[in-house]
């Protein structure tokens, strides 16, 4: 899922442009208005197009592009703290190898919250962002209650951690998110797991869930029990679907949404949005945002030039294969190498 389209600029220069929107979001480009029933655009792990994932620099470049709304993943370390990382192992957006060579295969539920913190988590995404850390939930949920955005919280490999949900619901609790404000327009929570779904749905009933996955038309019913959200990868989509999902409500009386992922070029955003969906996550959401409203283009602004982000066919093939990979990995599925 973490693609880098071909005529994106380079990363020092996406990121730059990130760092100055933010400090003078004044400067920001125009947005075009929204169209009637437009997706809700969500920053994939943060802007994470334009800085490195899961960090709080990709919360701050998806605020500099006006994206309320973004998207994370949260797992547990050796002593219990719950930091945003994506990847069971430390290893491909961190330095830990240089720093803990001999602690193979670097898992995150094999390091403490403080060992994890002396890790850069920039460098790997480019060297304007050496030093940036892996935060932890807690100063993510600050930092977005700082910056007013809102928050698609991913339980990553719950059957890692086992409780997770009442650690990530207590933590939610504590800094304040569970508030109504909060739970009404704030925060959704979602996992591939569906027993993770529900435990969250069971101990906190008001706060909106979200599967991760394409269940069968016919078990659609059960997962509306506890879930608000069906968020499929956009691969798998059809209109039909989509529609079978919103004819049916959800546990909170109104009807399931579609959030679909990761979309990164704007052909791949008309389309879903076509099928209306209700939500499109992608590592480049002005991208998806400026495809599906009213009076823009195809191209999107990047350096004071347009150029245009439609997929190529061999890049749309390799996010599709990386997409059923991801989905078989969260399965526990045996997914052999090509």
């Amino acid at each position: 899922m973490p693609l880098r389209p071909a005529a994106t600029v380079t990363g020092s220069l996406a990121g730059l442009c990130a760092l100055v929107l933010s400090a003078v979001p004044a400067q920001a480009a125009p947005q075009a208005a929204p169209a009637a029933g437009a997706p809700v655009p969500v920053a994939h792990r943060g802007a994470s197009g334009y800085a490195p994932e899961n960090t709080l620099a990709a919360v701050d470049a998806a605020r500099a592009l006006d994206v309320k709304w973004v998207e994370n993943d949260v797992q547990r370390t050796r002593d219990g703290e719950l930091v945003v990382m994506h990847d069971a192992t430390l290893s491909r957006t961190t330095d830990v190898e240089e720093v803990f060579p001999d602690r193979a295969p670097w898992r995150v539920a094999d390091f403490t919250a403080a060992e994890i913190a002396q890790l850069d988590a920039g460098s790997w995404f480019d060297p304007l962002y050496a030093g940036e850390r892996v935060p932890t939930l807690e100063q993510y949920l600050r930092h977005l209650d700082r910056t007013g955005q809102n928050l698609l919280l991913e339980i990553k490999r719950p059957e890692l951690y086992p409780g997770i949900e009442a650690d990530i619901l207590g933590e939610l609790r504590s800094e304040g998110w569970l508030d109504r404000r909060h739970v009404r327009g704030r925060l959704v929570v979602q996992s591939f797991g569906a027993d993770s779904v529900r435990a969250v749905h069971e101990q906190a009933p008001a706060v909106r869930t979200g599967f991760l996955g394409t269940p069968a038309v016919e078990e659609l019913p059960l997962y509306a029990r506890f879930s608000d959200q069906i968020n499929p990868p956009h691969t798998t989509l059809t209109g039909e679907y989509v529609r079978r999902v919103q004819a049916l409500k959800g546990p909170h009386g109104k009807p399931l949404e579609v959030f679909t992922w990761t979309v990164n070029g704007a052909e791949a955003a008309h389309r879903v949005a076509a099928m209306g969906v209700d939500g499109i996550i992608s590592n480049y959401p002005d991208v998806v945002r400026d495809a599906t409203r009213s009076g823009a283009g195809d191209a999107v602004r990047d350096g004071g030039r347009e150029e245009s982000r439609e997929e190529e066919p061999e890049e749309a093939l390799e996010e599709a294969v990386e997409e059923a990979r991801e989905a078989a990995r969260e399965a526990g599925i045996s997914f052999p190498a090509p």
